[in-house]
């Protein structure tokens, strides 16, 4: 427990300050006996409110919010059985533990941020590094300021390499999750229409993913998306030397010949001293520039092409993030139900776009959220390109909906092949439609839960098949 009041500059409120722990928990309905609970406060849940349950489970030590003392039942503090230590901010604390086990740790990180490709760069990265390190990479997509420091605390003495993945919502998180995990190499993917809501604009953008490079160890060095025109002065300012990636002439790592295949993306990978061929198990071609980061990250350590080559070759999409798969009838379905911003939801059309099969590409649209003012714009911006690449059908939901529906029809698509509604409306009439060969895009932002339209498809997919035999 000394330990951890240092780190935090809590105040022991009770118990033995001497007491250790072997691990620590925020979720009360997993947490071990021997483990220290945090109470963070959360937007559904205050872990306050659960401290008679860990109590109960025999947890013996605790880090909660000073203006919440009542949370711990006074039997506990009277018999000294539960070692209390009280911090103004249970959130910033249990960055401060993350920071903590990071110095003790001998492995280094590599941090990712960036306005797309952030999870499947970060996962790229990991595969690459793993033909030559001990890695531990980050579960799901714990890149905030409670998922960074949950996974600094897997650190273990055998890990060579953390490979951790930074988000942002709002101004100030990543210099703050950068001060956390303090990495020796920071990726910055892109600067997109993200978060607008609070960042404001593309510089505000800017602003906060560059937090990333300003916050590298002494002696770091930056892996920037050389193609991206507001990172290319990153690399060269006077902050730490940059290695640059991309199809600009002037990369270090670069990709020639791509070419979009019905396994994936296959291309040349073109290092300062070899050229390698890789053919990455996805669909889309700014997959590529996600796979030239993370050979740009194992260049920078001194893996050779043939290694590099491997890992790549090992990666598989994320769940719900650009999943493409072959369904009755023909059926091609575009599952990237994780998240959407404008250019992402570009990107998606794109591969919708590339994929040829004899039938209709169909957009199932979820709105974007967090775009603040320039969401409806941004929205019919979308309407305008689905329709100008060939998308034959739009289904769209949300606030937003008729936003994008505008666009589709300024864009030359007829409005009788467009339909506007609740999810469970969109889903129930593009079923009704769905017909051999067509391509369907499902896309929307986390909050949408357009993840339920697909699951929708595939059920239906699996009835097809059943009738059939």
């Amino acid at each position: 427990m000394q330990d951890i009041l240092k780190a935090t500059g809590a105040e022991l409120v009770c118990g033995d300050g001497r007491r250790s722990f072997t691990g620590i928990s925020i979720d009360s309905r997993t947490i071990a006996e021997g483990e220290l609970f945090v109470a963070i406060r959360g937007d559904v849940h205050d872990g306050h409110g659960f401290v008679p349950d860990v109590l109960g489970r025999g947890v013996r030590g605790l880090v909660v919010d000073r203006r919440r003392l009542d949370a711990l039942p006074e039997a506990a503090r009277a018999t000294g059985r539960v070692a209390c230590a009280a911090v103004a901010d249970t959130t910033r604390a249990l960055g401060d533990l993350g920071a903590f086990h990071r110095t003790r740790s001998r492995a280094a990180v590599v941090a990712v941020t960036g306005s797309n490709g952030k999870t499947s760069t970060r996962r790229m990265i990991a595969a690459v590094l793993a033909q030559r390190f001990r890695v531990l990479e980050a579960e799901r997509n714990l890149n905030n300021q409670i998922g960074v420091p949950l996974t600094l605390f897997r650190l273990a003495p055998e890990h060579d390499w953390a490979i951790l993945e930074l988000g942002t919502s709002m101004p100030g998180e990543i210099a703050r999750l950068a001060q956390i995990c303090t990495p020796q190499i920071g990726v910055i993917t892109n600067i997109g229409p993200a978060h607008l809501e609070r960042l404001g604009s593309l510089e505000g953008v800017f602003t906060e993913k560059s937090a990333l490079i300003l916050g590298l160890r002494a002696g770091g060095r930056a892996v920037l998306n050389a193609d991206d025109p507001r990172l290319r002065p990153l690399a060269h300012g006077s902050g730490p030397p940059a290695v640059l990636f991309g199809l600009s002439p002037d990369a270090a790592v670069r990709a020639a010949r791509i070419q979009d295949t019905a396994a994936g993306v296959d291309f040349e990978l073109m290092l300062p001293a070899e050229t390698v061929p890789i053919l990455l198990n996805a669909h889309g071609r700014f997959m590529v520039q996600n796979a030239l980061a993370a050979a740009a990250v194992g260049h920078l350590l001194g893996l050779s092409g043939a290694e590099i080559a491997a890992g790549l070759g090992r990666f598989a999409p994320v769940s719900g993030r650009m999943q493409v798969s072959r369904l009755a009838d023909g059926i091609t379905l575009i599952d990237d139900t994780y998240n959407a911003n404008p250019a992402s939801m570009e990107a998606a059309l794109a591969v919708l776009g590339s994929l040829r099969s004899g039938g209709r590409s169909i957009l199932v649209a979820g709105d974007m959220r967090e775009l603040g003012g320039e969401a409806g714009r941004m929205h019919r911006e979308i309407g305008r390109l689905a329709a100008r690449t060939g998308v034959g059908r739009l289904f769209a939901c949300g606030d937003l909906a008729a936003e994008t529906s505008a666009g589709a029809r300024s864009g030359g698509m007829a409005a009788a092949d467009i339909v506007i509604g609740a999810r469970a409306d969109i889903e129930h009439a593009l079923l009704k439609v769905l017909q051999p060969s067509d391509r369907v895009l499902v896309k929307g932002s986390r909050a949408m839960g357009m993840e339920h339209i697909v699951r929708a498809i595939q059920d239906w997919s699996r009835t097809r098949l059943r009738l059939k035999e």
